[in-house]
């Protein structure tokens, strides 16, 4: 294999990492992948919150370790954008916060990821743009059905959730205030804030403007729109910092020029990734707010407060996606919350552990969290 052929592989690997947060194969800094068993969960006649049903939602997950007999050592890890049940590998292994030989880890895949339920993989009258317009909400709830009627798991030990999975912890938090220990949210806030979702729109905007796009009912993948959508997604994704330090050198090579870094995230954006699926989670994630949950009258303050276990806030100091500023806010409003910023210049990856130093910290600090205490039940 030449060398131009290594470097190019492991830039595009390293570009992945970056844009779905999840460790790369291969890639020198990340651990290795944990041995893990795929599983699919079925749910007859799923409801979602738009008021569709589906005939037959499926879950993918992956877990690792075992469950002990008292059901007692789970714990939950919700995916995030378009990732699978490899996007927490960072915390798992040697020098991870989470020992497999101690505690049985539950990780899940988001409706729409092209894996689980999805626009792209599920037959008409629900494929395409005719999939239901699926929520946080939903997910937590296939998820909780899962855990309870498919693994018989009634309680967590904890659930820890980086990006959209820390948007599902809050969810869960809020919505069965009881079902955990503790609850981890790194890099991802309560609710979607209006900033996020101007940039959420241009991106969406992005993809149904490209000709080929057709309202979802495409024949081809609208490629021009989907590295649109990937050149707005890469301007937010680091912090202005960095890319004034050009550290994307620590993912490629010295030589790597900031035009070859730039193509390589828009031109392997998610690698196969169908737009339908990319719009589905972006508005999943638009449409994003705790404060939205039944009980709450639509008051974030209220929700917030209403959560009951401990929970450690770990913001990355220089996201563009949840900005810290958000983050601080929202756990004002928390009785039970720890705000621990993470002090970093790679922006949203920072809450995966894209860089070493990161990664150390996350896992310092989320294992020392998780050593506390355990509910009272």
């Amino acid at each position: 294999m030449s060398g131009a052929t290594i470097h190019r592989r492991r830039l595009v690997s390293a570009v992945a990492v970056a844009l779905c947060a999840s460790a790369a194969a291969g890639q020198a800094q990340s651990p290795a992948k944990p041995d893990l068993d795929r599983h699919e969960f079925v749910i007859e006649n799923f409801r979602f919150e738009d008021g569709k049903t589906l005939p037959r939602a499926v879950v993918v997950y992956g877990t690792y370790g075992k469950l002990n007999p008292d059901r007692s050592n789970a714990i939950l890890l919700p995916s995030h954008y378009m990732a699978d049940h490899h996007g927490y590998d960072w915390l798992i292994g040697k020098g991870g916060a989470l020992d497999t030989t101690r505690v049985f880890l539950v990780m899940t895949e988001l409706f729409g990821n092209g894996k689980s339920s999805s626009p792209s993989n599920t037959p008409e009258p629900f494929h395409g743009p005719r999939f239901p317009a699926a929520t946080i909400r939903d997910n937590v709830e296939a998820v909780r059905r899962l855990l309870q009627d498919g693994l018989g798991i009634s309680h967590l030990r904890a659930v820890i959730g980086f990006s959209m999975g820390a948007e599902q912890a809050f969810q869960w938090a809020v919505s069965h205030p009881d079902f955990a220990d503790r609850i981890v949210a790194t890099s991802g806030t309560a609710r979607c804030w209006p900033h996020g979702m101007v940039r959420l729109d241009a991106e969406i905007a992005a993809i149904t403007g490209d000709p080929l796009f057709k309202g979802g009912d495409y024949t081809e993948q609208p490629k021009a729109g989907v590295q649109q959508f990937a050149l707005i997604w890469a301007g937010w994704l680091f912090s202005q910092e960095w890319w004034r330090r050009e550290l994307w050198h620590q993912m490629s090579t010295p030589e790597t020029t900031f035009d070859q870094f730039v193509a390589n995230l828009t031109q392997n954006f998610i690698p196969h990734a169908d737009a339908n699926d990319l719009i589905l989670q972006a508005r999943m994630w638009r449409r994003h707010d705790v404060g939205s949950t039944p009980g709450f009258g639509g008051s974030l303050a209220k929700a917030l407060g209403a959560i009951k276990v401990p929970f450690l806030y770990l913001p990355s100091a220089t996201d563009l996606y949840f900005p810290v500023t958000d983050a601080r806010y929202e756990a004002g409003l928390m009785k039970t919350g720890t705000l621990v910023p993470i002090p970093s210049l790679w922006g949203h990856p920072a809450g995966a552990g894209l860089d070493p130093t990161d990664r150390q910290f996350l896992n310092d600090r989320i294992r020392t969290f998780l050593a506390g205490p355990r509910t009272k039940r």
